[in-house]
């Protein structure tokens, strides 16, 4: 068997066809960015207008066919939409990158429900919608790449995130039966789980954290944020990006159902 060499060409992902959620800003939006360097048709699906017009001149200055959609992963009839305008466009989906996300900090006993709700939903039952319509048209044509970003609480607990831990474990364990269920078609899935990254995510956080610590929010980072990573510093939106590129080449066909980790360290100790 011949392993393919995912450096052999410069645009190893020319050909494929890549939705990415969440792609207004963050992680989603350094993934579209580099699948379209790798040379994928990318469409970017946010809730929000203005960044995602502003990311398709990025995206299309990468030379290739790019479009946006606006919608949440919490309307099923804006997931099917994405997924018929991907194959109306261009026959369909090769590469699916669940990245909708947001946060809330509280102790549990003070956990608002409808919060609790809507982070589920967008994080774990928003990729389930995700991957339900564009698994499909995958499995039709024996090749296809689903990433889940998920985070190191997918694999560890916080306090005060209980909806954001449990929504990311849920989708690693989602992650896993989409590998087993689709093992052999040519159709991967993984999830990536990075420690602390650079994001606008992160940034909202810090005050929240503050009045929860008792800490300025100066020191937040330093004290609370950064001490269980022993890299001891944030992780790039663009290394996170770097993996997914990876995990979506030929090269990775030999991987699936893999908590595929980018922690700093985090789980060494």
């Amino acid at each position: 068997m011949t392993i393919p060499d995912p450096f052999a060409t410069p645009r190893p992902l020319a050909g494929r066809r890549a939705l990415v959620t969440g792609a207004g800003s963050g992680i989603g939006r350094a993934v579209a960015l580099a699948l379209a360097a790798a040379g994928a048709s990318v469409a970017a699906a946010d809730l929000h207008a203005e960044p995602l017009n502003t990311l398709l001149v990025e995206l299309k200055s990468a030379g290739v066919d790019a479009q946006v959609l606006t919608g949440s992963v919490t309307d099923l009839a804006d997931v099917k939409r994405w997924v018929i305008t991907m194959q109306d466009r261009w026959g369909g989906t090769d590469i699916l990158i669940n990245n909708a996300g947001l946060q809330h900090v509280s102790p549990v006993h003070e956990f608002d429900e409808a919060r609790w709700e809507y982070l589920i939903d967008v994080m774990l039952t928003g990729a389930f919608r995700t991957t339900r319509h564009a698994l499909s048209g995958m499995l039709e044509q024996g090749w296809g790449r689903i990433v889940n970003i998920g985070s190191i609480h997918s694999l560890v607990a916080s306090r005060y995130k209980s909806a954001y831990v449990a929504a990311k474990f849920g989708l690693l364990g989602l992650t896993r039966v989409v590998a087993l269920e689709t093992a052999g078609t040519g159709v991967t899935a993984n999830c990536i789980c990075p420690s602390y990254v650079r994001t606008p995510l992160i940034e909202q956080q810090l005050p929240l954290l503050s009045a929860k610590h008792g800490l300025p929010e100066s020191e937040v980072l330093a004290k609370i944020i950064l001490p269980a990573c022993p890299l001891g510093r944030l992780l790039e939106p663009e290394e996170i990006a770097a993996s997914v590129l990876f995990l979506c080449s030929d090269a990775a066909s030999g991987i699936t159902g893999s908590a595929f980790t980018v922690d700093g360290g985090w789980t060494a100790q």
